[in-house]
């Protein structure tokens, strides 16, 4: 059985603290290791965050869109932002690179979602918005119920 959950939010750093709890508590259901839910948190903050400063160089009206969807154990999340986009994704890929230095960003962001996760795609289009796309596997093997 499939399960889908839709947020969206403004584009607060505020709001990263709920992202995270929301995506954990409508996860929880396959009875994740810590692990795991401490791994997806932190995705989940990581790609937030990049949405909320890079994207929308942190103008509260924009909004943070997260799609995240079960299927037996995997999970799909999808973090979309429509602001000012990536110009170069390869660039941004690389561990320690920021465009916001004076914010004391580490430039970890995609590092971080690349090694807790077992798929990364970033979909982005400059002037347009930036689409992350994240896939789990969990070794929990809870089959959904009702």
């Amino acid at each position: 059985m499939k399960n889908e959950m839709n947020l969206q939010f403004s584009a607060l750093s505020q709001n990263e603290s709920f992202a995270r709890v929301a995506v954990a508590a409508f996860i929880a259901q396959l009875d994740p290791t810590m692990d795991e839910l401490t791994e997806i948190k932190t995705v989940v903050s990581e790609a937030v965050t990049n949405a909320i400063i890079h994207g929308y160089e942190n103008d509260p009206d924009g909004i943070v869109y997260i799609t995240v969807t079960i299927e037996d154990n995997v999970i799909d999340m999808t973090i979309k932002d429509v602001g000012v986009g990536i110009i170069d994704v390869e660039e941004a890929r690389q561990p320690l690179f920021t465009t916001k230095p004076d914010l004391e960003r580490s430039g970890m962001g995609f590092t971080i979602m690349e090694n807790f996760m077992d798929e990364v795609e970033v979909l982005t289009q400059p002037g347009r918005g930036t689409e992350v796309r994240l896939r789990k596997h969990l070794q929990s093997r809870k089959m959904l119920c009702n």
